[in-house]
């Protein structure tokens, strides 16, 4: 029986997908819980319709991450932090904090985009990695200057 997942399946495909599965698989676990529908005519052209229109949408999504990019690498963020005499901070600074120092320039980001292997605890110049899309990241210049 040929079917159009309707959601990610693992080990069988992606939503979007025409597969041909045995009928008892398709009729008795995919179709009842909504992962998939029977592949007629009508639902593989409104199918291929709605991947133009998906294809449109993600499109319009690159781009505008890409232009989020040249925004990002533009900058350079100055966080002022209290550290002692070894230039150690006081606390540490987090994808938290520098998500909020983005919003301060106009630019609202997801502080999970911020990868950080870990807080950050001593003064100095990072280049930090901001995860915009799949394969689009932004490298970040952040200063961490003493108070």
């Amino acid at each position: 029986m040929k079917v159009i997942l309707t959601t990610d399946v693992d080990k069988l495909g992606r939503a979007g997908d025409l597969l041909e599965v045995k009928d008892g698989y398709a009729r008795n676990y995919l179709i009842p819980k909504k992962l998939a529908i029977t592949a007629t005519t009508k639902n593989i052209t409104q199918l291929e319709y709605q991947k133009k229109l998906i294809q449109a949408r993600e499109n319009k999504r690159r781009k505008n991450a890409h232009a989020l990019k040249e925004q990002i690498e533009k900058l350079s963020i100055t966080i002022p932090c209290k550290a002692g005499e070894s230039e150690r901070l006081f606390g540490s600074v987090t994808a938290i904090d520098i998500a909020q120092a983005l919003k301060k320039e106009n630019i609202e980001i997801d502080k999970r985009w911020i990868k950080l292997d870990e807080p950050l605890k001593t003064l100095g110049v990072y280049n930090i990695p901001i995860h915009l899309e799949q394969d689009i990241t932004a490298i970040l210049k952040v200063w961490l200057v003493k108070e």
